[in-house]
């Protein structure tokens, strides 16, 4: 990775994506250790600074940084200043004095992080702008899909839901088909993006119909917070004809990946049961995420300190 920042999977390549992963082997064995800590970026300072609600995404970044060494600073925006008025580049310019060196950011607005990487000298990543991408999601479920199927070359990925305000589709589509990955996207024409001209997919409408020849079937969340309209008639409606039931679920091949980025609304776009099926991964890409983003974090921070066979030093 020579760009110091993680805006967009765009910034990776294939090339950048297939480093990422081959340094998360060395995390996710640095994670099994009894004491799953290194010193790698001790005496660097990763901050969060979120101004969306997380669970899975800021607590692993925070993991993450915690297991390299490095000091945390946890921004809450209902405690800060900017319940006063302060503005975000304000903001971002009192962080950057107390000396950082790594900004993690979340925003409701696309473009944030490319507006803060012009503000800071300190790294940053996108852990989620608006309904634009989120590099880290789709970084840490093309890792979890090889460690099950060894490579994502012509494997068929189907992405299901709400793809129209999916970040996570966006990310997952760019890094998907840069390792080879052939993607279809199912979901009503009302959860589409108005054009997908530009993406290199293709679009069905027919769930049960692209379910038996799919490698990984990939659920998106309804995000209703997102929406200023309603898209659906109802959520039965919606489960009845894109909602991965156990009898849809019947339909796979053997061998297919179930994936969620989460939060999951049970019943709604998967069964209950269908989480506890051993095709289901969700709770392996939750695990896969704290090693992808230790290694995000090395990569940007501590990239100069590989040993000689390119391996992270992890003494």
């Amino acid at each position: 990775m020579t760009n110091p920042n993680l805006l967009s999977v765009a910034d990776l390549g294939a090339d950048g994506i297939e480093e990422v992963l081959r340094v998360t082997d060395s995390f996710v064995e640095v994670s099994a250790r009894a004491i799953p800590r290194v010193p790698a970026l001790r005496g660097r300072t990763v901050v969060s600074l979120f101004y969306e609600c997380s669970t899975r995404t800021r607590l692993s970044f925070e993991t993450a940084a915690r297991r390299l060494s490095a000091d945390t600073m946890n921004f809450t925006i209902t405690t800060s200043s900017t319940t006063k008025g302060e503005s975000l580049r304000d903001t971002v310019e009192t962080i950057d004095a107390m000396g950082i060196d790594a900004v993690v950011v979340r925003h409701s607005a696309a473009g944030v992080p490319w507006q803060i990487a012009g503000w800071t000298e300190a790294s940053v990543i996108n852990a989620g702008d608006g309904w634009h991408e989120h590099p880290t999601q789709a970084l840490l479920d093309c890792y979890t899909i090889r460690r099950h199927r060894k490579t994502l070359e012509g494997l068929r990925i189907v992405v299901v839901g709400d793809v129209k305000h999916s970040r996570v589709a966006r990310s997952g589509v760019l890094a998907f088909t840069a390792l080879g990955a052939e993607v279809t996207l199912v979901a009503p024409r009302t959860l589409l993006p108005p054009s997908t001209e530009g993406w290199p997919v293709e679009v069905s409408h027919d769930l049960d119909a692209v379910l038996p020849k799919a490698d990984v079937v990939y659920l998106l969340r309804l995000q209703n917070e997102r929406m200023s309209e309603a898209l659906i008639p109802t959520l039965r409606e919606y489960t009845s004809g894109y909602g991965l039931t156990r009898r849809r679920a019947a339909l796979l091949q053997d061998d297919a990946l179930v994936m969620h980025p989460g939060p999951i609304n049970r019943g709604v776009e998967v069964a209950a049961e269908v989480t506890d099926l051993p095709r289901s991964v969700i709770t392996q890409q939750v695990a896969n995420g704290v090693a992808v983003r230790m290694a995000v974090l090395y990569l940007l921070l501590a990239g100069g300190a590989a040993s000689e066979s390119g391996e992270p030093a992890l003494a």
